[in-house]
């Protein structure tokens, strides 16, 4: 009465969905990072300085238009700040699509579900956060020419 049936329960395999989660990980890492360390490494300039370049610009340009001629703004180089903030969100926005994908082809190689959920989540929370930052700018974009819009009586 021995049964040599051999039971063998197949574990699913692991490898996408946990190299997915550690990719959706540093996605989440570089959407979020970047946004602290970037302005403690390259503080800002001071108010002060950046309201009298600007003064000067708006002199510049009067000037010009009284004179005829037309305007020619200064070069600006790209900052390292600037620079810095534009390598983190592609590399957050790329890593979290690629933990999306690792997460889908988790699901089709029939990986475990868990680690594939974990993945997807990470990665669009990131991509996530990087539209989000680009959408609470543009919104205080917005409120500041609606301030100046109302200062001048246009509404």
């Amino acid at each position: 009465m021995t049964s040599s049936v051999a039971t063998s329960s197949a574990v699913p395999s692991r490898r996408l969905g946990i190299i997915g989660s550690i990719v959706g990980m540093l996605a989440l890492m570089a959407a979020v990072l970047p946004h602290w360390i970037v302005p403690i490494v390259f503080p800002p300039a001071p108010t002060d300085q950046v309201i009298v370049d600007t003064g000067h610009r708006i002199k510049d340009r009067v000037i010009a238009r009284v004179k005829g001629m037309e305007y020619q703004a200064p070069k600006v180089e790209k900052s390292a700040e600037r620079s810095w903030s534009e390598a983190s969100s592609v590399t957050a926005i790329s890593l979290g699509l690629l933990a999306i994908l690792l997460s889908v082809l988790a699901l089709i190689f029939r990986e475990e579900r868990l680690l594939a959920a974990v993945a997807a989540t990470l990665g669009t929370g990131a991509v996530a956060i990087e539209i989000s930052f680009v959408v609470i700018g543009a919104l205080i974009l917005i409120a500041i020419l609606y301030v100046v819009a109302n200062i001048i009586g246009l509404f």
